[in-house]
């Protein structure tokens, strides 16, 4: 039996396609506003297997740190991530608390 269903999937990849050049969100706060704060995890698998067209390069972690397992490694999150106008430190953080985006939910 899946973790969340396919509702949960569908809004995670909603609210990441909209997602501003600029803004990052987190793993555990798309999952919160979509209705399962305890599923992290899952939107990162979400991520992890697509589709390829969202803006993925905007979600970091909690901390602000990118992702081991971004398609080419933390470098290429990185370089995607600074093609926003993000910064990224060289320890492959950002500032998530300056950058983290608020999405109106309707």
């Amino acid at each position: 039996m899946p973790r969340v269903d396919s509702k949960f999937k569908v809004r995670v990849r909603k609210i990441v396609s909209q997602i501003p050049r600029g803004k990052v969100m987190t793993y555990g706060q798309l999952a919160t506003l979509c209705g399962a704060s305890w599923a992290a995890w899952e939107v990162g698998q979400i991520a992890h297997f697509g589709p390829e067209d969202l803006p993925w390069q905007r979600v970091v972690n909690k901390k602000g740190f990118l992702a081991n397992g971004y398609p080419g490694g933390r470098a290429q999150h990185k370089k995607m991530l600074e093609a926003d106008g993000i910064t990224v430190d060289d320890n492959y953080k950002v500032d998530v608390d300056k950058l983290l985006w608020h999405p109106e939910l309707r």
